[in-house]
């Protein structure tokens, strides 16, 4: 634990879809004075997130679906594309990504690989996102995909070139980080290398 940090309270605001806490603590700033603060942190668990790649066909597996914060948010829309993702229950995160794989995307993937984890709104999400990349074939397809609908998933598969991909970042088509961040290291370290 860190010494310059001493929690004083914390209260929970909301536990409805998930927890907000208000914490208040003592600082202890680099110049050794101590300073009272006040912040909330978002706990909606970790989560795991992944993209499919295709070399033969130089294509990606991305999803589109409804997100109403970017719609409250100046998404016209409030449709997003994005890289399969889902929240860790009490599952690892290989487990994790696997399954909503399939749920979403309608793939069955034999191996994942996780390339690394980041914090993805650290000023205010408790949230760690483990990242991860697998290859797919047509052969492990074994559902439509489209979401779980008990938790009122509405998800559009979509297959696409990988080069289109790397124009819609920088078109602004594509605005997830967590998208980006997969396309970018995608590109960075030849996954698709005909790009």
């Amino acid at each position: 634990m860190n010494s310059r940090i001493s929690i004083i309270n914390e209260e929970v605001l909301s536990d409805n879809w998930y927890t907000l806490r208000k914490y208040t603590f003592d600082f202890q700033r680099h110049d050794g004075n101590w300073e009272r603060q006040s912040r909330e942190a978002y706990d909606r668990g970790n989560g795991a997130t992944i993209l499919l790649y295709n070399t033969d066909k130089q294509t990606v597996i991305l999803t589109r679906q409804f997100r109403l914060p970017t719609y409250t948010n100046g998404n016209q829309t409030g449709m997003l594309i994005e890289a399969c993702a889902g929240l860790l229950d009490r599952d690892n995160a290989e487990d994790c990504i696997k399954r909503e794989a399939e749920e979403e995307t309608g793939y069955k993937l034999r191996s994942v690989r996780k390339i690394f984890e980041a914090y993805m709104s650290p000023g205010s999400v408790t949230e760690i996102l483990y990242f991860f990349v697998a290859e797919y074939a047509d052969n492990m397809k074994v559902s439509d995909g489209g979401g779980c609908e008990t938790e009122q998933e509405n998800i559009e598969v979509m297959e696409i070139p990988f080069a289109n991909a790397i124009q819609m970042v920088a078109s602004g088509e594509i605005r997830d980080a967590k998208t980006i961040m997969l396309i970018q290291y995608a590109q960075l370290n030849g996954l698709l290398n005909s790009i």
